[in-house]
């Protein structure tokens, strides 16, 4: 397998039964650790929040940074037509083997050159995977190319976080450090570290409601809402579930 593919690697071992977990590098030098069970959880094991904006779509569906296929499946199951896409050769071959119908290898920039024009009714970005859309900078342009794809009365769905919802002292020193660069607080340089195999370094955004409504304002896309945890059931952490629809 290619080095550069550790996040495929380790869906690939996870799948084959070995005990796994994943490293996050950051570019200040901060490191966390993942397992990635997370990625292969049933439905009835997934957040709330996931599950209430999953009730949203319907229609054809694209699944953008699809991994190992866990939601393209459910959806799947629910009769949906379903296209996943994900940067990972080992994600696409393991979410293959799980039963996904239609997986590609794209990256979200390009999709507007892998799909044909009003092709989805729902575009999901699910598992924080709003912050593939990089940076302030190249939102607004993979919005754009997802809206392209998207039909005249589209949902998006896509799960972030409010980045400043935290008292850890290292992500508030790197919230400070990206706005005295110039950067939104939750934008992040990352790589993903696997046993012998590491990703190219990449630009994720973790971005607050507010952060994700003007993003969109520059596109078709219109931010809706943002579904929230039940507070008396989850202790708050800043993360939710932004819902955009193209605008009139």
């Amino acid at each position: 397998m290619d080095e550069s593919d550790a996040f495929g690697a380790a869906m690939r071992d996870h799948y084959a039964g070995e005990d796994v977990v994943e490293i996050i590098e950051r570019d200040d030098g901060w490191i966390g650790v993942n397992g990635v069970e997370g990625y292969f959880r049933d439905p009835d094991e997934w957040p709330d929040i996931v599950t209430r904006a999953l009730d949203r779509v319907d229609g054809r569906i694209l699944d953008v940074g699809c991994g190992p296929g866990s939601h393209a499946l459910h959806l799947q199951e629910r009769g949906h037509d379903v296209a996943g896409i994900d940067v990972s050769p080992g994600a696409i071959e393991v979410a293959r083997d799980r039963g996904v119908d239609d997986v590609r290898e794209v990256d979200v920039a390009d999709v507007a050159d892998a799909f044909e024009p009003d092709t989805f009714d729902a575009v999901i970005m699910m598992g924080n995977n709003f912050g593939l859309v990089g940076t302030a900078e190249t939102a607004p342009e993979r919005l754009r190319a997802l809206a392209e794809v998207a039909t005249d009365d589209a949902v998006l769905v896509g799960q972030s976080r409010d980045p400043t919802a935290t008292d850890d002292e290292h992500h508030l020193a790197y919230h400070e450090r990206n706005r005295e660069r110039g950067r939104l607080p939750g934008a992040l340089r990352i790589r993903v570290r696997y046993e012998v195999y590491a990703t190219p370094w990449h630009d994720y955004l973790m971005a607050a409601p507010d952060t994700m409504a003007e993003l969109a304002e520059a596109t078709p896309w219109e931010f809706v809402e943002a579904i929230e945890p039940d507070e008396e059931l989850t202790e708050p952490g800043g993360d939710y579930v932004g819902i955009l629809r193209v605008g009139e």
